[in-house]
């Protein structure tokens, strides 16, 4: 998957007081990330048992009972500083862990005539509708809130001596209560802190493969962290993130449903591009919280929600087709905490900088010379391979391809992040960068494909990345070269020893698997931003990486070319718009050809066979049309020729909309 989202660099100014101001009367949305525990205690004729739905929270596999959620509300207050009102909310559970439980739990017992059995409960949401009253004595609001509470929960029980599992979906409906308490900390955002139980009765359910009724109940506790915009009101200030304050919020949500008709295809694999035609949906909500901890020290958080699969379940081309879509994925919307860093700028001296606040970003100054250091939880491709006019397929170019070098094999879970330090130097025309990063525990192709994701807990398995950037003018045009650089370090398959246990009669994936010892994998791109008018600018990028041994975490590319143009639609009378027009040529080395042909299976493509192999080549097109400052819809075509470098199959013609809002 590839991700793009500058980690800017800023000088903070001196840090200011929270202003008193009166938030309470009005509406107001927010979001909110907490901690989910609880029961259900079930019965069916034979046994009874309770399953305990709390889980611990996976700093490397982001797993856990954890939520994340959005609310909308409205306040009222009166003269006496009481407050009444009401609010709606949400809640989504973290995506699930190899156990296949996140806010769930699963109980085992024998039960005669049928043997060992499992019975398991998942929530997949849950929300509620409450009112509120409290007290605000000044800035602090105190409430208690109870009302309606509703859960859509999925059963499933398992023969475990056949693996033969029934799931049905069922619709609790309950009650809440709890209370909390909620504070300014910026002009027109609150901050609150909630514990919310909600309880509901036992409802009765038959799984019908084994004739079997089990009735059930369900008791949630949740304690949840938020923070909340309130419209009007406040002391009239601009929103945070506008200014120099402590605390900075943003948000942005995607939506792209992208198809593709029929194509060519007198066979195909596990890992290929259906020939039948598909369609997908993928779509996100992300928080941008911000934090000043001390002079020139930032720490950002960001929750989000996702939801929805790619084309071909992010299968089948080795330049994926969206951005937007990750190597895992829900039906149902699911919780991530993607990011979660502390950045510290240390001003050099030189020219200083405006800088506006954005995603991640402060508004403030900064110096032209500086370090940056970044440590925490972030995409190696945030810092690293950044591009101006194909860096961000929320906002241009789809294709992971386009987004970044297909070569750039960059360490990240199948989100595309990971943990690590990150050192920028600025100095006059020139920028260096290195880091450090934690691989995933197992490269994420062949065998372990279908679900072995997660970060190496111990980082004995690691990634550096260095880069050189360049600034500079041609024909008084401000234009930008860099060089990156990567080296894997860890437990990595060795293709030629795939490729022979092949021929001698054994499956290659397994055979790759199974040579895993620890071994480098390098590899280098070159990446050009050339601005050549006010609203004409071009780009290229090149890299290559040893073919020789398995990439890790990105995709199976070891060689690629993209060039490109954008063009903003102000000639036309449409500042806001964009156009752009981009081609991709990827390719592999012999004996990753030969690991293919073999039957193998890669991180994202594998025909089950390779009779010709061709380039993989790629035409795509976008245009942004602006509905309103924040709101962009955007049509994006591309022709993929040779999907997975199979001249067989193909071409795939792929129609996407994309609708991106951004605060």
């Amino acid at each position: 998957m590839a991700i793009a989202a500058d980690l800017p660099s800023l000088k903070n100014a001196p840090l200011p007081p929270v202003t008193a101001v009166e938030p309470w009367s009005g509406f107001y949305v927010g979001g909110h990330l907490g901690y989910a525990w609880g029961h259900s205690r079930f019965s069916t004729a034979g046994t009874t048992g309770s399953i305990d739905l709390a889980q611990p929270i996976g700093a490397f596999d982001e797993s856990g009972s954890y939520v994340a959620g959005v609310r909308a509300g409205y306040n009222y207050l009166l003269s006496n500083r009481v407050l009444l009102g009401a609010e709606v909310d949400g809640s989504f559970p973290s995506f699930v862990n190899l156990a296949g439980v996140s806010v769930s739990g699963a109980s085992t017992f024998d039960l005669a005539p049928f043997g060992s059995r499992t019975y398991q409960e998942s929530v997949l949401y849950n929300g509620t509708l409450r009112g509120r009253i409290g007290y605000a004595p000044g800035d602090w609001l105190f409430y208690a809130t109870g009302g309606l509470a509703w859960t859509r929960d999925q059963l499933m029980l398992t023969q475990n001596s056949t693996g033969a599992a029934d799931s049905p979906l069922l619709t609790r409906i309950g009650w809440a209560v709890g209370a909390g308490f909620e504070t300014p900390i910026a002009p027109n955002w609150t901050a609150e802190l909630e514990y919310l139980y909600t309880g509901y009765s036992g409802r009765s359910v038959n799984f019908a493969g084994g004739a079997q009724t089990f009735r059930s109940d369900l008791a949630l506790h949740q304690i949840r962290a938020g923070v909340n915009y309130h419209f009007g009101g406040l002391d009239g200030s601009e929103s945070a993130g506008a200014g120099d304050d402590r605390f900075n919020f943003h948000a942005q949500s995607t939506l792209v449903e992208q198809a593709y008709p029929a194509m060519r295809s007198p066979y195909q694999g596990h890992h290929s591009l259906p020939g039948s035609g598909m369609g997908r949906e993928t779509f996100d909500v992300t928080l941008y919280a911000g934090m000043r901890l001390w002079n020139g020290a930032e720490l950002w958080i960001n929750p989000e929600i996702d939801q929805g699969f790619g084309v071909g379940d992010a299968r089948g081309v080795a330049g994926l087709p969206s951005g937007e879509a990750y190597k895992a994925g829900s039906a149902w919307p699911y919780a991530r905490v993607q990011r979660n860093f502390v950045r510290q700028t240390v001003d050099l001296g030189g020219e200083s900088q405006k800088v506006d606040a954005d995603l991640n970003q402060f508004a403030g100054t900064q110096t032209a010379n500086r370090l940056v250091l970044t440590v925490g939880r972030f995409g190696i491709v945030d810092l690293f391979d950044t591009n101006k006019y194909a860096n961000s397929p929320k906002n241009d170019f789809l294709n992971w391809a386009n987004i970044n070098a297909g070569t750039f094999d960059y360490a990240g879970d199948p989100w595309g992040f990971t943990y690590g330090a990150a050192a920028e130097w600025y100095q006059g025309r020139w920028t260096l960068r290195g880091g450090v990063f934690d691989l995933s525990a197992v490269p994420a192709g062949g065998a372990n494909n279908e679900g072995a994701y997660g970060l190496d807990p111990n980082f004995n398995q690691f990634q550096m990345v260095g880069e050189i950037e360049e600034r500079h003018e041609f024909a008084g045009q401000p234009g930008k070269f860099k060089v990156t650089g990567f080296l894997s370090r860890g437990r990595a398959g060795w293709f030629r020893t795939a490729v022979d246990a092949a021929n001698a009669g054994a499956d290659a994936s397994l055979a790759l698997a199974l040579d895993r010892n620890f071994r480098s994998r390098p590899g280098v791109s070159v990446n050009l931003e050339q601005q050549l008018s006010e609203t004409l600018g071009v780009f290229a990028r090149a890299g290559w990486a040893d073919g020789r041994v398995e990439p890790w975490d990105f995709t199976d590319i070891d060689s690629t070319v993209q060039a490109g143009v954008s063009l903003s639609g102000k000639d036309w009378g449409r500042p806001a718009d964009t156009v752009g027009l981009a081609g991709i040529i990827n390719g592999i080395d012999n004996v990753h050809t030969a690991y293919f042909a073999a039957g193998g299976a890669g991180i994202v493509i594998g025909d089950g066979k390779l009779p010709r192999y061709a380039t993989e080549r790629i035409v795509e097109a976008y245009y942004n049309y602006a509905l309103t400052a924040s709101t962009k819809l955007g049509f994006d075509y591309q022709l993929i020729a040779n999907p997975a470098y199979n001249p067989d199959r193909g071409p795939a013609h792929l129609f996407a909309g994309r609708l991106h809002w951004q605060y």
